[in-house]
């Protein structure tokens, strides 16, 4: 702390205070001759009141400077201590790889080019990779790819020819169907089609085996469209339909005679019978004629398609307006949708 003592004692102002004047000595100057005396024009050897509150006032500065002086010391000192290891020296990493300097070479030609060329200022130190142990390869192991899962909405046949999309809910179940031969057994396939409920609402047959009656009706179709996925091995169109069929009964089997009634004059024979199913364009005709068949020939046999309607119901509606009333329902929807949707490829 002595230099710091040292530094205070050398700005305190009083140190370089003049000696104070003999008093007597400059009364008997004052008394022995006439003398003016100011502020502004003070004897020599006198110190003004202007200058002693001067001097006052840099001597409380002076003060006030060391002991903040003093104080920073005492801080620094005891919040540093002494470096015990020096800072590691820079080190100047210089690039050994040469800077190619690209040059321009002009030729005389239809169309000028230039072509740049690289010149190295130094060579390349060559160094060797270290060496990297041989890891032995493993053969992968290939995982079992996992077969992708059948649209649970859409029923295929088991020789994969035939199919058509479900209702969601609905599910099929699946029957032996007629066959002619042994060899036949295995394609022939009935599926019956149940809805949310259970109840069979469609059967649906593919198989090589066909059979089935005609008589003369009177046919009314309430609504048709084409199957835009099959079509008959004679090229052509099939239809879904839904239809109202009145049996025609004529009893006279003789010749015709005068008066004869016609099949549209004659006696209907029971109540209506209604159908919605899928045939042939031809076999789907407005008016009297042939009840047909619903069989349509495809490449691996005989395709059959059509609603099961309740059969303790005689008619399956009671009046034609309940019939047309049925079609606007959801139930009438989807068994169209599924219909239409039969697929052959």
């Amino acid at each position: 702390m002595d230099p710091i003592k040292n530094q205070i004692s050398a700005i305190d102002p009083l140190a370089n205070e003049p000696n104070e004047v003999n008093s007597e000595e400059a009364l008997a100057r004052m008394l022995t001759g006439p003398r003016v005396f100011s502020d502004n024009n003070p004897p020599a050897g006198v110190v003004s009141l202007e200058d002693r509150r001067r001097r006052k006032a840099r001597i409380a500065g002076g003060l006030l400077l060391g002991a903040a002086a003093v104080t920073a010391g005492v801080l620094v000192a005891a919040n540093f201590g002494p470096l015990t290891a020096a800072p590691a020296p820079a080190v100047t990493v210089n690039s050994t790889e040469a800077t190619p300097t690209p040059t321009a070479t002009v030729t005389q030609a239809p169309s000028p080019t230039a072509t740049p060329s690289a010149t190295p200022e130094a060579a390349v130190p060559v160094t060797t990779p270290p060496v990297v142990p041989t890891v032995p390869v493993v053969a992968p192991t290939t995982a079992p790819t996992q077969a992708p899962a059948a649209d649970p909405q859409k029923f295929t046949f088991p020789d994969g020819h035939l199919s058509f999309t479900l209702p969601v809910g609905w599910s099929v179940k699946t029957e032996q169907g007629p066959y002619a031969t042994e060899a036949d057994k295995a394609g022939s396939i009935i599926a019956k089609v149940l809805d949310g409920a259970g109840t069979e609402v469609a059967v649906i047959f593919n198989g090589n085996y066909g059979d089935g009656t005609a008589g003369l009706v009177d046919r009314t179709i309430l609504d048709r469209a084409v199957v835009p996925g099959v079509r008959d091995n004679s090229g052509e169109l099939v239809e879904f339909g839904f239809s109202s069929n009145q049996l025609q009964y004529i009893p006279y089997e003789g010749p015709p005679y005068e008066g004869m009634p016609s099949p549209r004059s004659g006696p209907a024979e029971g109540p209506p019978t209604y159908i919605m199913d899928v045939r042939r364009s031809s076999e789907l005709k407005a008016g009297v004629s042939s009840s047909g068949t619903n069989q349509v020939r495809v490449p691996n046999g005989i395709m059959s398609a059509y609603v099961q309607f309740d059969s303790t119901k005689n008619p399956a509606f009671a009046t034609p307006a309940a019939a047309k009333d049925w079609m606007g329902s959801t139930q009438y929807a989807q068994l169209k949708s599924m219909l239409l949707s039969l697929n052959y490829k």
